[in-house]
């Protein structure tokens, strides 16, 4: 069985997220997607992020109809910091050698993942999947970054965008369709006083709203 590990602040969670994530989930076959809110991100202190239940209750609400698509709360709930690693390595735990895990990753993210702790495990421990939207203006950029600050041994198949290594798991460049929707966006929208309702689940629309969230 194979599974993707997606995780984000997810401030707030919307229609992009669900439709990218389905997208990789049919091109890689991946049986489940755990879906897994942070608190607050350990490299990205300072972020203005609304209430971990709410962000959390904004997932939960969006996947009801999504077969394979799963919540986890193991990051809201860890004590401390709450690294990449240690859900990995969480995940690898429970399920043992019945899961085929990957951890889905977005090319803004993924290029700042030198500030990650123990990132060097994280290449080690899991195949990772690139989420790239749109054009390939980035890709270049990708391609020297992995070369630059992961390792230099990694053989690249530019055929199907796939970095090999002889000790360190898979790096795949994966193009997903272009959505312009983000949670910045979002955020500024429901600021303004401007609708949402094309851009986030309805539930989600209704979980900001009660709360009033992002004014």
């Amino acid at each position: 069985m194979k599974a993707g590990l997606f995780g984000g602040t997810f401030n707030p969670f919307h229609n992009g997220h669900l439709d990218i994530i389905a997208y990789v989930q049919k091109k890689y076959g991946l049986n489940k997607i755990f879906f897994i809110p942070s608190s607050t991100p350990p490299h990205k202190p300072h972020l203005n992020l609304a209430p971990a239940k709410d962000r959390f209750a904004m997932v939960k609400e969006s996947l009801k109809d999504y077969e394979g698509f799963l919540l986890s709360d193991k990051e809201l709930t860890r004590k401390g910091p709450s690294f990449t690693i240690d859900t990995i390595n969480e995940f690898k735990k429970e399920y043992g050698q019945d899961i085929q895990f990957s951890l889905l990753i977005g090319s803004d993210a993924f290029l700042d993942i030198t500030t990650w702790e123990r990132k060097d495990q994280i290449f080690e421990a899991i195949q990772i999947i690139i989420m790239l939207r749109g054009q390939w203006k980035n890709y270049n950029t990708i391609v020297s970054f992995i070369d630059e600050n992961i390792s230099k041994e990694y053989t690249f198949n530019e055929q199907d965008n796939i970095f090999s290594h002889n000790t360190k798991q898979k790096i795949i460049i994966c193009k997903v369709p272009k959505i312009d929707i983000s949670s910045t966006m979002i955020r500024a929208r429901v600021k303004n006083d401007e609708s949402i309702k094309d851009f986030v689940p309805a539930n989600v629309e209704k979980i900001i709203r009660t709360k009033e969230l992002y004014k």
